[in-house]
């Protein structure tokens, strides 16, 4: 019987023409891993082409239902809440449908997950990088990451980045339901989150390539929610309103 403790949470809106491809990737990976797509009613059937792995792979696909865009933070609980509480998962991965995030990292994600507890597939350490993006978006990327790490003392290289390993561990302490943030800036708070209780963090090199098919989710109004939340986030570490905890050692 096909069995895993690894899942992949791919939150979906139109991605049709990508899935397919995507869940056939994940699942021939010389590692085991599960697949849990949160789809958002998607027009374009990507929910019922879902349902169609799920019914071929009941062990290891599953899909999360919900009735419209809800913001991509929110998929992301409605997935952790699912590998924690119903699939026992003791490590869960989070990453783009547009493969913009390659599958062929997440065996390097997962074999540094035996040092950290939270594991970065990151464009900015050495041997990371960007392919077919526009200049503009690379330049947003990376003031976008330069004020979350000079505001909230971010130390990961790579702080907005949505290609991430969890382990299960982390994910327990964090009061899921808590997270105000509920579109891009939700991978801010996380891992400030993250941080501030101590857990480990660490960055596997990938190149981010720009989505191959479909339109970026990306919208102005994304950005203004994410400077928002580094603002509110900057404030509650001045004032001391999460917790400072020390470095939680690495346990088998």
């Amino acid at each position: 019987m096909e069995k895993t403790d690894t899942f992949v949470i791919v939150p979906t809106y139109n991605e049709a023409d990508n899935l397919d491809d995507l869940v056939a990737q994940l699942l021939d990976l010389p590692v085991p891993v599960g697949v849990i797509v949160v789809d958002d009613n998607s027009p374009d059937g990507t929910g019922q082409l879902a349902d169609q792995w799920a019914e071929k792979h009941p062990n290891l696909v599953y899909v999360v239902h919900r009735p419209g865009k809800l913001g991509l933070g929110t998929a992301y609980i409605a997935g952790f809440k699912k590998a924690l509480s119903e699939l026992g998962a003791a490590r869960i991965m989070t990453m783009d449908a547009d493969f913009s995030h390659n599958p062929r990292y997440i065996p390097d994600m997962i074999a540094l997950s035996a040092q950290k507890h939270v594991v970065i597939g990151s464009r900015y350490v050495p041997g990371g990088g960007s392919a077919n993006c526009t200049w503009k978006r690379i330049w947003m990327s990376k003031i976008a990451n330069f004020v979350a790490r000079f505001f909230l003392g971010l130390k990961a290289k790579d702080a907005t980045a949505g290609f991430r390993l969890y382990r299960q561990e982390v994910l327990a302490s964090i009061p899921l339901e808590l997270i105000f943030s509920s579109g891009y800036s939700f991978l801010v708070e996380m891992l400030f989150m993250c941080q501030r209780r101590g857990w480990q963090i660490g960055e596997v090199p990938i190149i981010f390539e720009d989505r191959r098919k479909g339109t970026t989710k990306i919208s102005r109004q994304e950005v203004y929610k994410a400077m928002y939340t580094v603002f509110r986030l900057f404030v509650r570490r001045l004032r001391g309103g999460e917790p400072r905890r020390p470095a939680v050692p690495i346990s088998s």
